[in-house]
């Protein structure tokens, strides 16, 4: 895995095995920190010390790894495509270094085999035990979180793991391409169109262009044209839970909202479940950076803030299920049933609808035979590497798109940012519009609408018109990100509870005003703040009519809802009822970070 001090032109580190290696990029993550003395010490109460030989493999690529490693002694060298004419070397470990990343605290299989290089000495903790020993010692657990978060965003940027072979111009290539990227994969896109490693992959498989895309892995494993779920399982992303169960709480959507219902839900004793349909962190795990989030005052990127509130989610007992669809929702034997596009089928007690919104398709002529290739509704480091010599242009006026122009403008040469209003002030915070009004790469279009999109297969240019002075005008762009208004993920629940004209779940006040009387009388109560008219269905974060559509906001929502979901269980546990009831009292509200 890349970053230590073995990198191309660095001096040798005393007590580090020599040795280079391809990666130049500084370690700014923190990727790769050398325990103290007392950490190490911390450590070997717990652990397991015990000889290695050279040679011996630690990890291996595609395998679950249950333990944590620490170098002592020796050295051990992090390989990709180990014993493969392809075998690269990422990096060489020394005394103080431990082996792992995102992975190794997730669950999935590893991305990287890890070999003894030079004998010595290794500590090893089984992930019980390091999970325990992380939660009680903060310094320490802050330590190999941060690690664990640098190197998976290094890997990423590196393009190890997996690889997908497709052509820009298939909807399935670009599918799985999101797949991975929103869920922060490892993984090569190689481009049937443009390179020349494609052709001769496909003659090692046996495989017709027509048989793509595929997804590669390790030169053993091919998938055709796989779902989201073969790709999640070929990786190790959970699966939703076996058998039918009856839990405490169900929560439907992971950005934000769901996130932080699930950390307090969990912390507090109800056994919780969470189930996404693409990919943890909503709209807010593709912000390229969060500056108006309390707590954070150099700000933190929606990947980040979403690795580290899904690791606190699950270090307190949830159960993070992706992918997995939404498809019907109705009320059993006093319980409530989700059903998804799979088959399958939840039940429990109690409902959080976190399932967000997302941008709205941008409908002018031209575009639709696009949106595969140069046309996105995200911004992110893959799309954004697309666009490094040639102009781009982002639609939109709110903070996400605001967040979009500047990630971007790090990359193409030209950015402009087409708005529709007189001003950015009306929905855009003042610190990106200062940003966005210093920044010498960007060009601000108000009054300014796209009218027709221009291209055969990728974009060429849009004609946009200017309101102000009713003219036309043709701009050459070759990517187009719109970040216009959003539409809530309701159609599945339509029919099963109220909603707004816009399709936003209504709550509270609300959602009493929709229900007959006989409905909360029959309660002894009324509709809680954030009560659907389902009595134990709730709704968090973008997805609730009237909410705030702010990170903050939704993580409030979210931590609020299970307040609400404590006292909804009060008034339904039965005398006797204690299987399922809630283990303990509910506290003060974690915080996500």
């Amino acid at each position: 895995m890349p970053g230590d001090e073995t990198r191309p032109g660095a001096a040798p580190v005393p007590g580090e095995p020599e040795g280079s290696v391809p990666f130049e990029t500084p370690d700014i993550y923190g990727a790769y920190p050398r325990l103290s003395d007392g950490q190490l010490a911390r450590l070997a109460q717990r652990g397991r010390r015990r000889a290695v030989d050279a040679g011996e493999v630690l990890i291996r690529e595609g395998e679950r790894c249950e333990t944590f490693y620490v170098v002592l002694s020796g050295a051990l060298a992090i390989l990709e495509d180990y014993g493969t004419p392809g075998e690269r070397l990422l990096r060489v470990h020394g005394p103080g270094r431990f082996i792992g990343e995102l992975g190794l605290l997730n669950g999935q299989v590893a991305f990287y085999t890890a070999v003894v290089r030079d004998p010595g000495e290794i500590l090893a903790l089984s992930m019980d035990q390091l999970r325990d020993l992380v939660t009680r010692d903060s310094d320490l657990g802050d330590v190999v979180l941060r690690a664990c978060l640098g190197r998976r965003a290094l890997l990423v940027g590196q393009g190890a793991g997996f690889r997908i072979i497709g052509s820009r111009y298939s909807p399935d290539t670009r599918r799985m391409r999101e797949f991975a990227a929103r869920n922060r994969l490892p993984h090569r896109w190689i481009d049937l169109e443009t390179d020349q490693e494609a052709e001769a992959l496909l003659r090692r498989f046996g495989v017709g262009p027509e048989q793509t895309p595929l997804v590669i892995w390790r030169d053993t494993t091919l998938l055709r044209n796989p779902s989201n779920a073969e790709l999640a399982r070929l990786i190790g992303l959970p699966p939703l839970p076996s058998g039918n169960g009856h839990r405490d709480l169900l929560i439907v959507g992971s950005g934000p909202a769901g996130l932080a219902a699930a950390v307090n839900a969990a912390s507090e004793g109800l056994g919780t479940t969470v189930v996404e349909a693409l990919a943890t962190g909503g709209q807010a795990g593709t912000s390229s950076r969060i500056e108006n989030l309390l707590g954070f005052p150099s700000g933190i990127s929606g990947a980040e803030l979403t690795e580290r509130a899904v690791l606190q989610a699950e270090k307190f007992g949830a159960r993070i299920s992706i992918p997995a669809e939404a498809a019907r929702l109705e009320r059993r034997d006093g319980h409530y049933a989700v059903g998804f596009t799979d088959g399958s089928e939840i039940t429990a007690r109690t409902l959080v609808l976190a399932t967000g919104a997302r941008y709205r398709r941008l409908h002018v002529p031209g575009i639709e035979p696009l949106e595969c290739a140069s046309v996105h509704y995200s911004a992110t480091v893959y799309e954004a590497q697309q666009c490094r010599t040639d102009p781009v242009a982002v639609v939109g006026g709110g903070n996400s798109a605001g967040q979009a122009v500047l990630f971007l403008a790090g990359y193409a040469p030209q950015v402009y940012l087409l708005v529709r209003g007189p001003s950015l002030d009306e929905h855009m915070s003042r610190y990106l519009i200062d940003q966005i009004e210093r920044h010498p790469r960007v060009r601000v279009l108000l009054q300014t609408e796209i009218t027709e999109a221009h291209g055969d297969k990728v974009l060429e240019a849009v004609t946009v018109v200017d309101h102000r002075a009713g003219t036309h005008r043709r701009l050459a762009v070759r990517a187009l990100f719109v970040f216009t208004g959003a539409d809530p993920h309701t159609e599945w629940l339509s029919g099963a509870l109220a909603l707004d004209a816009r399709g936003f779940v209504l709550t509270g006040a609300d959602a009493q005003a929709c229900s007959v009387p006989e409905l909360w009388q029959s309660q002894g109560r009324d509709c809680l703040t954030l009560e659907t008219t389902l009595p134990g269905v709730f709704a968090a974060g973008d997805v609730r009519s009237g909410s705030v559509k702010r990170v903050a906001s939704a993580v409030g929502d979210g931590a609020m809802s299970i307040h609400f979901v404590h006292r909804y269980l009060g008034h339904t546990v039965e005398p006797g009822d204690t299987d399922t009831a809630p283990q303990t009292r509910p506290k003060e509200s974690a915080w996500l970070a």
